[in-house]
């Protein structure tokens, strides 16, 4: 038989596709990895909090609390090997009301079951005395977040790849795949000159893409790509100096964490992001947001001055559920799925998709080896 162009090929450079291809590159094999914009990382994973998340919230057993704690782990220790800047600053999921004692509580107890190292239960006097200006009933503290600058990450897992000897290519958008006889895949990749190539194995990680891209695979079977859904969150940003050291979170809202704080790695604060579904790719930052966002600020930061936050970015999840429904797991698709050898397709790795981006190439990889 003809030999493929790749062993593997990936479509989409953001964390979670790059980390795929780190994974794959490991284990000895070709990888090319494709991109549709001019740059790696322009899409979901480059408007994010660029938090790195304990693994607090996510449902025992799920793909979310498994990967999210191992990727929280490997991801610290990349960052430090490999001299990435980051801060392991802490955060205090906060009540702010009598009533919010029993959320924050089964939160402790979801992470705790979780495996998330350090939980500690605060006072509102304790956490107060953490940090004076917040308005706390309760609180507590999980030691093991922090953020980290997510795009110097991404150039790294891609120096990785190439010096593995694999290719990242961008303004190359994928076109299609067909499963060839024996296996494999035949790929078409478009952009300027586009081009057909061979792989044996193809993982697809587009983010927002997710479901237009399991579409043009040859024998995907329609009735298993998962509807998708367009959250977007926008976030402000403070002019004045930063009133807290570590990432502050209210109680979830339904369907995402709801709006929090945290001081970038530049010392500026960041509030968002909200959530809003919306149909269509759209980054717009409407100002008359800010009223609605500093009332609920106030709620953990009473002193927040009028008029103090400014219009910054938004980003959008690519979220498998709908407003009100039920927030399902991460869906990492493999042959048992999908019935096709060789493929596995991503849908609905939204956060802490960015934290668990090691995990989950590790676990595609390992569904790969086994097809």
């Amino acid at each position: 038989m003809t030999p493929f162009d790749f062993d593997a090929v990936v479509v989409g450079a953001g964390a979670v596709g790059l980390a795929c291809g780190r994974a794959l590159s490991k284990r000895g094999l070709t990888v090319l990895v494709l991109e549709q914009q001019p740059h790696i990382g322009e899409g979901v994973s480059s408007r994010n909090s660029e938090v790195i998340h304990a693994g607090l919230y996510y449902p025992t057993g799920s793909l979310k609390a498994r990967l999210c704690v191992e990727g929280r782990r490997a991801l610290y220790s990349y960052l430090d090997s490999h001299k990435i800047d980051h801060r392991k600053c802490g955060k205090l999921v906060v009540a702010t009301r009598p009533d919010e004692v029993a959320l924050i509580e089964a939160i402790f107890q979801q992470a705790d079951t979780n495996g998330v190292e350090g939980l500690e239960h605060l006072t509102g006097p304790q956490a107060s005395a953490m940090e004076p200006a917040l308005n706390a009933h309760a609180a507590i503290l999980s030691p093991e977040s922090g953020v980290f600058a997510s795009h110097d990450y991404m150039l790294s897992l891609q120096g990785e790849i190439e010096d593995a000897g694999g290719t990242v290519v961008v303004s190359t958008p994928f076109e299609g795949a067909e499963p060839l006889t024996g296996g494999g895949f035949s790929v078409t990749a478009g952009g300027e000159g586009g081009t057909t190539l061979t792989t044996r194995l193809l993982v697809t990680a587009p983010g927002l893409s997710s479901q237009t891209v399991a579409a043009r695979i040859g024998n995907y079977p329609p009735a298993r790509i998962p509807p998708g859904h367009f959250g977007k969150g926008i976030y402000f940003r403070l002019s004045g100096k930063a009133p807290f050291d570590r990432l502050i979170y209210p109680p979830p809202i339904p369907g995402a964490l709801g709006i929090h704080y945290r001081k970038d790695l530049g010392g500026q604060a960041v509030f968002g992001p909200d959530l809003e579904y919306v149909e269509r790719e759209d980054y717009s930052v409407d100002p008359a947001r800010a009223d609605a966002f500093a009332a609920y600020i106030r709620r953990f930061w009473p002193g927040l001055p009028d008029g103090a936050l400014t219009p910054d970015y938004a980003g959008i999840r690519p979220k498998l559920h709908g407003a009100g429904e039920p927030q399902p797991d991460f869906q990492l698709r493999g042959r048992d799925d999908h019935g096709i050898d060789g493929l596995v397709a991503l849908f609905g790795i939204e956060s802490p998709g960015l934290t668990s981006s090691l995990a989950i190439g590790e676990a595609v990889a390992a569904m790969l080896e086994h097809d």
